[in-house]
């Protein structure tokens, strides 16, 4: 067997797709056949261990991609184990020359891809890495000065005014298979679905994991919800956000897809619209930049002066504010719909990391963590950078001094309680004067609607005000401090 017939092993990671995936496009076109390979590592907390939500997305994701293998003539072979002892075992066992995989931007799976890849070389094996994650190599997207972005507005125009990214590649008609297969793990062995009680029941209700979702997502957005885009999605009620972060979380799509299937709309979808889209594909981005450059955002303050804050430690609030049961109903909306279907609409996310930050003054980093359990859609990159943004610690961040009302906010953007009664039906009969405020409706308003403040629903457990005042107090100590 010569070098270019020997097996090609094709490492899936965060790349769940056959469509615009680079790393199998090289491998057909390297000559041989092409053994598909999915490592449950134990080495790398971005893809191992995930959150509970996400291994329920990653086992309907991988059935979703064996499937797709098999009407290609392949199959998907899990392993389980640290990567670079599961490859070399591969290796041995299928006479493989080369390894190809896409590459990922989180901090400890580049430096295990760093060690994996020169330890393969040193062993005489053909690596390669490919684009894809992202529109561009974050090393590649850089200042005037040679240096890294700090601020979200310059790194946008750099990507609107940089080169178009690669048109995505098709999809193979065909996958070369081996002539035998090495042993592979059953998925259902892997255990990532909930048992009892089975807490993600409901996730199906919204998600579809896999490529083919992915898709069906774009092409639903582009149809109905891109028009009107800059406004509606920032009403939680309305079906006007894309839902395509948990697929672009696991691979399923491409950035670069997106982009394109973009262009060319403008005949009868406003530019704005378009625009607005793209600077939130272009905000996860920008996020990588960060977490390239600063590898520990998920773990420390981007702006060290925030060490010196004086965090709560609350737990029965903590506890609260995870089960939705704050007495605010907005933030309550949105942490059941966390629960429920393992998402939350983007301007309702904003207003529950504001209100366990600045109401309940609790470490922007708890709420990190249960947000990165519960969430399908959990980003090493854009989790870290949207928790530090609203606390006002991260890069371009919000200033820690704009506190979200929270009854406000939901007067604004969900004005007749449509989100709220759909996650909190105990409210459904309130009338929507009250909705966002059910704590200075009248006796006989909550009678009617059958509401028990402290009973059926929960008195609010800090006051808007004093919760204010104390946490601009926090922030000026601080300040005195620099």
């Amino acid at each position: 067997m010569t070098k270019q017939e020997s097996p090609i092993i094709l490492w899936f990671r965060k790349d769940l797709r056959l469509t615009d995936n680079r790393a199998l496009a090289a491998a057909r076109e390297h000559g041989g056949s092409v053994i598909p390979v999915y490592i449950r590592e134990e080495n790398n907390g971005t893809n191992g261990p995930l959150g509970g939500a996400q291994e329920w997305w990653l086992h309907h994701s991988l059935k979703a991609l064996a499937a797709e293998l098999e009407k290609l003539g392949s199959r998907l072979i899990l392993r389980s184990g640290n990567s670079a002892d599961t490859l070399r075992s591969l290796i041995e066992d299928t006479g493989a020359s080369a390894v190809f995989w896409n590459r990922r931007y989180d901090p400890d799976g580049m430096e295990i891809d760093r060690q994996l890849k020169k330890k393969l070389r040193d062993d005489g094996h053909e690596v390669e890495s490919f684009p894809g994650h992202l529109l561009h190599e974050p090393s590649k997207v850089t200042t005037k000065s040679g240096g890294p972005y700090r601020v979200y507005t310059p790194f946008w125009r750099a990507i609107e005014g940089a080169d178009e990214p690669p048109e995505p590649m098709v999809k193979p008609r065909k996958i070369p298979a081996p002539s035998g297969w090495p042993k592979s793990e059953k998925l259902e062995d892997w255990k990532l679905l909930p048992t009892k009680p089975d807490w993600a029941k409901d996730f199906a209700e919204v998600w579809a994991p896999g490529e083919a979702g992915a898709k069906q997502r774009l092409d639903d957005f582009i149809d109905s919800a891109l028009k009107g885009y800059e406004k509606g999605r920032d009403f939680p009620a309305q079906p006007s956000t894309s839902m395509l972060s948990p697929h672009l979380a696991h691979g399923e799509i491409t950035p670069a897809q997106i982009w394109h299937a973009t262009r060319g709309l403008s005949s009868h979808i406003a530019s704005n619209d378009i625009s607005r889209f793209r600077k939130e594909i272009v905000w996860r981005e920008f996020c990588y930049h960060l977490l390239f450059h600063f590898p520990q955002l998920g773990e420390k303050n981007w702006n060290d002066s925030f060490d010196a804050f004086d965090w709560k430690t609350d737990t029965a609030k903590f506890n609260a504010w995870k089960k939705g049961v704050t007495g605010y109903p907005i933030v309550d909306a949105g942490m059941r719909q966390l629960w429920k279907h393992g998402v939350m609409h983007n301007r309702v996310r904003m207003i529950t990391a504001s209100f366990m930050i600045k109401h309940l003054l609790i470490d922007w980093r708890k709420g990190e963590t249960w947000f990165r359990d519960t969430l399908v859609d959990a980003d090493p990159a854009s989790n870290a950078g949207n928790w530090q943004w609203v606390a006002g610690s991260g890069a371009d961040a919000s200033p820690f001094f704009r506190i979200f009302n929270p009854i406000i906010q939901g007067e604004k953007f969900d004005p007749d309680g449509e989100y709220v009664k759909t996650f909190v039906p105990e409210l459904e009969k309130l009338d929507a004067k009250f909705i966002h405020k059910p704590f200075d409706a009248p006796k006989q308003v909550l009678a009617k609607a059958g509401i028990e403040l402290g009973k059926t629903y929960p008195k609010p457990i800090v006051n808007h005000n004093e919760a204010r005042q104390r946490a601009l107090a926090a922030y000026s100590d601080i300040k005195k401090s620099e």
